[in-house]
């Protein structure tokens, strides 16, 4: 399969760096940053998660609170889901690395609302956590319509994340912790 091409190679630039550090608030910059990430994704869906899990939550998963949705109408900002400790909880909460998902049937494996992004004719993933020190605040997620990504395009998302961090808030009680203690969590992160 191709990967997908970037359609707008300086999509992230200085005069966008620029207009982005005069936004006054967090709706605003988040708008401009969905643009580019349009430009740099060419269609598909963008969102933010905010990580809301507090020590009273379960242990071994994490409570996600949509705070950004390029498609509010399907994928509400305020929409919560609960994960648990899988490959791709493990990569952004645990190792505060960035998920790539590429084909239907890898997001069809980490996403319980697939059906939902299939409509939308979604086919790929990028991840970025959003981190303050070892804990992963929030998740920046692109999904495009493309079955793989191109190189530059996770590298200019990635970009996008450290820009967008700083208009998300950390929720104020927030902690998580997940510890696979049996050999049924140790195949969930090799599945």
């Amino acid at each position: 399969m191709q990967a997908q091409e970037t359609t707008a190679p300086s999509a992230v630039t200085a005069e966008f760096l620029d207009m982005l550090a005069a936004t006054t608030d967090a709706p605003q910059a988040l708008a401009l940053i969905d643009a580019c990430r349009d430009r740099i994704a060419g269609g598909g869906i963008f969102s933010i998660q905010q990580n809301v899990t507090c020590a009273d939550d379960a242990p071994g998963q994490v409570l996600l609170r949509r705070f950004y949705s390029s498609a509010s109408g399907t994928f509400p900002v305020n929409g919560t889901k609960r994960k648990t400790l899988t490959r791709w909880t493990h990569r952004l909460f645990v190792e505060g690395r960035p998920f790539i998902g590429e084909g239907e049937a890898e997001l069809a494996k980490h996403f319980d609302d697939f059906e939902q992004m299939r409509a939308f004719g979604l086919r790929s993933v990028v991840n970025v956590p959003l981190m303050q020190g070892p804990l992963c605040y929030a998740t920046f997620n692109v999904f495009g319509t493309a079955a793989r990504w191109h190189p530059v395009q996770v590298l200019k998302f990635r970009l996008l994340a450290l820009a967008a961090a700083r208009w998300v808030p950390i929720a104020p009680a927030l902690s998580y912790h997940f510890e696979p203690t049996d050999q049924s969590a140790h195949a969930a992160l090799s599945a």
